[in-house]
């Protein structure tokens, strides 16, 4: 009973600011400034680092990806002709910086499609052997003939395609969706 006359009968006052509270604006004004400061910075090393994962791959007109010689360089038709020749297969860099076969035909011109080399069994990447005319995977021994369709497991699915283009001089590979032409089924990298 005495607590609630003292209550009632104390004059109502403004109490000055208390240096806490000042201090707590003084914070939240500091913290507000640091998220700024570190958030900036770090806004621009999260670019490379982003870009890494998700590179522009030269995209040429048609929407493909430029393939990369092994010097990283953009592949010239007409210089890749001149130093491969007929039946060779070369690694390039191709979709998605997968490594992509460019295939040169027996009348050297560049075939309408590229191989990719990653196996489908485990994700070896597949070298091409040419004494057999076929690609032999070195982790388990799947092959996959001359055009990357699998004859002998354990790889269950054959190579996947990407059609093989030239814009201008420079090759593209452009993503494969129509049926793959070596088994007669929908492609199962689409």
């Amino acid at each position: 009973m005495a607590s609630s006359t003292l209550s009632s009968s104390a004059p109502s006052q403004a109490y000055p600011p208390s240096p806490l509270s000042a201090r707590h604006g003084q914070e939240a004004a500091h913290e507000s400034a640091s998220a700024g400061a570190v958030s900036l910075p770090t806004g621009f090393m999260l670019v490379p680092y982003v870009s890494f994962f998700v590179p522009s791959g030269g995209r040429g007109a048609g929407g493909g990806t430029i393939a990369k010689g092994a010097t990283g360089n953009d592949v010239i038709a007409a210089e890749w002709l001149k130093n491969h020749g007929p039946g060779d297969r070369t690694l390039t860099q191709g979709l998605k910086g997968d490594p992509t076969y460019l295939v040169v035909e027996r009348d050297r011109t560049l075939a309408t499609y590229g191989i990719n080399a990653v196996c489908t069994h485990l994700g070896c990447v597949v070298p091409w052997n040419q004494a057999e005319n076929k690609f032999i995977c070195p982790c388990h021994g799947s092959q996959y003939n001359d055009q990357g369709r699998v004859v002998r497991g354990p790889a269950p699915l054959s190579l996947a395609l990407a059609h093989a283009d030239v814009d201008d001089v420079k090759v593209v590979f452009i993503p494969w969706v129509e049926t793959d032409f070596r088994t007669g089924e929908a492609p199962w990298w689409a």
